[in-house]
């Protein structure tokens, strides 16, 4: 099973999202099942969902893509359960990097609004994965024109695993389908 993680503001209508699912179909039925949950906006929330969805699955089938915020969630995720993680542009210090983003949130892809809370800044702080503990299980796809979130802290963070590191691109990945062979091979799909 391939378990897509979406960022901040995104939702399973995201362009990475779809281009995974529309890769996947044309697999058939050759294709591991794929999921890609609305995420809550509540780190704690959005953790029990995704222990709920991994613990259903046996950890040595299971791969998780992170766009983001997601990245974020997957580190934890895979750290927890011992699966491969893909993390695209992952959010290091999200808790951090939020705090400008208090308050009424539009979401990309599909519309709506959620409220984004100072304690969920708390949230995102104990869900904090310091250590990658087995870096094979990780790869990295960080861009260095991600105008987000500097590439060199991803790369930092995740130093050890298998890396590709895009010259320029975006925090979106625009050019994600340059890219998704890869990032499907190293999920096993």
């Amino acid at each position: 099973m391939i378990l897509y993680l979406h960022g901040f503001r995104s939702s399973p209508r995201s362009t990475k999202a779809q281009q995974i699912r529309e890769c996947l179909a044309r697999r058939a039925p050759h294709a591991p099942r794929y999921e890609c949950p609305q995420l809550p906006a509540s780190p704690r929330a959005a953790a029990a969902l995704l222990a709920d969805v991994a613990g259903a699955v046996d950890p040595g089938s299971l791969a998780l893509i992170g766009s983001s915020l997601g990245g974020y969630y997957a580190t934890w995720l895979a750290e927890r359960v011992g699966c491969r993680a893909v993390l695209l542009n992952p959010a290091v210090r999200p808790y951090d990097d939020l705090q400008a983003h208090l308050g009424r949130q539009q979401v990309f892809h599909g519309g709506g609004e959620f409220e984004f809370r100072a304690a969920y800044l708390d949230e995102l702080r104990a869900l904090d994965t310091p250590v990658i503990t087995r870096p094979e299980r990780y790869f990295l796809v960080a861009a260095t024109g991600d105008e987000v979130i500097d590439y060199r802290t991803m790369v930092t963070k995740y130093a050890g695993c298998a890396q590709c590191v895009i010259d320029g691109s975006d925090h979106a990945l625009t050019d994600f389908e340059n890219h998704i062979d890869r990032v499907l091979a190293f999920c096993g799909a």
